[in-house]
């Protein structure tokens, strides 16, 4: 029997076009949505996320903090940052990943993501949810 991060990554791995995959046993969720934005709408919608296994192209700062807050139990990243691996095992969610990077850009590439700026002094993960919440909505207007 397959494990939550073995299905979701199955799926990940197949549909090229998904950015995240979110699995708990038969429950399968899905997006094709950049950045955070899969999570903050989750989490706006109060989705009970606790337990589930998630396969995420980049997962930066922002993004583990809001696994964090939502109670994710497993993260794979096709990519992920040194400080989201440092905070996501810190908080002892087992991680694995293909590519560790420094940081993650902007879509430039000419400088950090600005939802990576939002959060570089913030470990809390309500505050930073409230912070990403409103620059998304912010950035939408």
């Amino acid at each position: 029997m397959k494990s939550n991060i073995e299905k979701a990554k199955e799926i990940f791995d197949e549909f090229y076009n998904l950015t995240i995959v979110l699995v708990k046993g038969k429950s399968l969720l899905t997006s094709t949505q950049r950045g955070i934005k899969p999570m903050i709408e989750l989490l706006e919608n109060n989705v009970d996320l606790r337990g589930y296994s998630v396969c995420d192209r980049v997962v930066g700062k922002a993004v583990a903090l809001l696994f964090l807050k939502a109670g994710i139990e497993e993260v794979y990243a096709s990519t992920i940052s040194k400080v989201a691996l440092e905070r996501l095992e810190r908080a002892k969610i087992k991680v694995t990943y293909q590519n560790l990077t420094d940081r993650i850009l902007n879509r430039k590439g000419d400088g950090l993501c600005p939802m990576e700026e939002m959060v570089v002094n913030i470990d809390d993960e309500q505050t930073a949810y409230t912070m990403l919440k409103e620059k998304l909505k912010k950035m939408a207007s």
